[in-house]
C-alpha cells in the first residue's frame, strides 16, 4: 500500500523510517515532510490541516492509507474530513481528540470514570484563579485547556510563579485562545514515563514504556519544552506496574471513550507520574510522542504499517503487549534560546559523517533545504538516536554521535537517560 505520513517533525521522520521497513508498504508520501523524510519518500508543500489540499494528494498519488503525526489536524477534524471521503485514516476522531485537545475535558473525563489524576480547579476567571492560587500557596501546575504546543504547562512553586502563569495564559493572552480556561492542580511527585497504545477502539497494542525530557536544561530545571531527549525502555517498569498501568488507566480510557460515543482509534498517549499512591496521569495525547516516538520506533520489532492499518480498520485481533528487543536513548539538538526566543536559517554541519555510523540514527525535527545547504527551521532540530544493546551503550553512542553535528547556537541536554540508569 501507500502510505501518507501527515507532518513535518521528527516524530513524522520516525514514522515515516519505521512504515519504510515494512512489506505491506510500497511507497511514502508526506506533507509536508522534511529534508530527512525527503531521502524516503515523496514530500509535497500540503498543510497538514488543509483537508482540500490532503484530499488532492492522496487522489494525485493514489495513497491507500494516511498516518496523521501531529495533533493539530486531528484536534481541528482534518483527520475526520479526509475519512469521510472513503480514506483509511490513521488517528482519532474530533471527538476522541478532545483528550488532548481540551485538558479540561480529560480531566472531567477522568473524574467521571475513576482514572486516576491528580485533583484540580478549572477557572475561566483570572480573579477567580488568582484568589484560588494565593490561598493555596503551595506548588501548584496551572496549564492552559487548548492545545499550546507542548508549552501551556507551568509547574509553579509558589504563589507568586502560579500568578505569573495565570497572568500569561488569561491576561497576555500567550497561548491565544487556548487560555481562555486554565487547569489549576496539585503538584505530584514522583518519575515521570510516557506510556503509548495503537488502540482500535477495543483493542490495543501497548507500546514499550519511555521516560522523556521536558525541561530545557540538565537535571530537570528551566522552562518546559516540547521534549530535550527520550530513551527506551525504562528498565524499571516491571510487569506489575505495566498491570495497574493497563487496568486504572489505559483499558478505563479506551472503555470510557466508547461508552461516550467516541470509539477511540488511533494512538492513546499517557503522561503518568509514578507516586507513592501509584500511577497518575498527568494528561492525554492523541498521538505518538515527541521525541519519545524516535526512541520507541528503533526499540522495537513491529510491521508498523499493518498494525496501524489494522487498528485504524477497528480489526487488531487481540489486546497485547510490545517488548523492546534493543535499548535506544534520542537526544534533540535545538537552536540557541529555545523555548524561548531563538533564530533559524543556520547550517548545518557533520550529518554526512553519521550516514553509515553503527548503531546511530538522526531524525530531522526543524531543518529545511536551500540548494545544497541544510538549515535548521525550528527550535528542535534534530533527534540523534543511540541505538544499543545496554542503556549505557546507546547513552554513549547518541552523545559521541551528536558531536560531530555543529551549526550556530546548538545546545543539548547533557543527561538524557542517565535518570534511567540511577534507578
Amino acid at each position: 500500500m501507500k502510505v501518507m505520513v501527515v507532518g513535518s517533525g521528527g516524530r513524522e521522520h520516525a514514522l515515516a523510517w519505521k512504515l519504510s521497513q515494512d512489506n505491506d508498504v510500497e511507497s511514502i508520501v508526506s506533507c509536508p515532510g522534511n529534508p530527512g523524510i525527503a531521502e524516503l519518500g515523496l514530500c509535497l508543500p500540503v498543510d497538514p490541516c488543509d483537508a482540500t489540499g490532503l484530499l488532492r494528494a492522496i487522489e494525485e498519488h493514489s495513497v491507500d492509507f494516511v498516518v496523521f503525526g501531529p495533533e493539530d489536524p486531528l484536534v481541528r477534524g482534518t483527520g475526520e474530513l479526509v475519512a469521510a471521503e472513503g480514506v483509511t485514516v490513521f488517528g482519532p476522531s474530533r471527538a476522541a481528540a478532545r483528550l488532548e485537545g481540551s485538558k479540561v475535558f480529560a480531566k472531567l473525563f477522568m473524574r467521571r470514570h475513576g482514572i486516576p489524576t491528580a485533583a484540580f480547579e478549572i477557572f475561566d476567571s483570572y480573579e477567580k484563579a488568582i484568589s484560588h492560587v494565593r490561598s493555596r500557596n503551595c506548588r501548584l501546575i496551572v496549564k492552559a485547556d487548548g492545545l499550546a504546543r507542548g508549552k501551556g504547562v507551568a509547574v509553579c512553586s509558589n504563589a507568586m510563579e502560579a500568578e505569573s502563569a495565570l497572568k500569561d495564559a488569561m491576561v497576555h493572552r500567550k497561548f491565544g485562545d487556548a487560555g481562555n480556561r486554565v487547569i489549576v492542580e496539585e503538584c505530584v511527585d514522583g518519575e515521570e514515563i510516557s506510556v503509548m497504545a495503537i488502540c482500535d477502539g477495543s483493542h490495543y497494542l501497548l507500546l514499550p514504556c519511555s521516560q522523556d525530557h521536558k525541561r530545557a536544561f540538565d537535571n530537570d530545571v528551566g522552562p518546559n519544552t516540547g521534549g530535550m531527549g527520550a530513551y527506551c525502555p525504562v528498565p524499571w517498569v516491571d510487569e506489575n506496574l505495566l498491570n495497574v498501568i493497563e487496568t486504572s488507566i489505559v483499558r478505563p480510557t479506551i472503555e470510557g471513550m466508547a461508552k461516550e460515543e467516541s470509539c477511540y482509534r488511533g494512538v492513546l498517549y499517557a503522561g503518568l507520574m509514578l507516586t507513592s499512591r501509584g500511577p497518575v496521569t498527568l494528561e492525554f495525547n492523541c498521538r505518538f510522542g515527541d521525541p519519545e516516538a524516535q526512541a520507541i520506533f528503533p526499540a522495537t520489532k513491529v510491521d508498523l504499517g499493518k498494525t496501524l492499518f489494522a487498528a485504524a480498520q477497528g480489526r487488531l485481533s487481540r489486546t497485547e503487549r510490545l517488548g523492546a528487543f534493543r535499548n535506544c536513548v534520542c537526544v534533540v539538538a535545538c537552536s540557541g534560546g529555545y523555548p524561548g526566543d531563538y533564530t533559524t536559517g543556520k547550517e548545518i554541519a557533520g550529518l554526512e559523517r553519521l550516514a553509515d555510523a553503527e548503531g546511530v540514527l538522526v531524525f530531522h525535527a526543524g531543518t529545511k533545504r536551500e540548494g545544497a545547504r541544510l538549515l535548521t527551521a525550528g527550535g528542535r532540530v534534530l533527534g540523534v538516536v543511540g541505538v544499543m544493546p545496554t542503556p549505557s551503550e546507546a547513552i554513549s553512542r547518541a552523545y559521541e554521535a551528536i558531536k560531530s553535528i555543529s551549526f550556530e547556537g546548538i545546545r543539548s541536554r547533557g543527561d538524557i537517560g542517565s535518570g534511567g540508569l540511577r534507578k
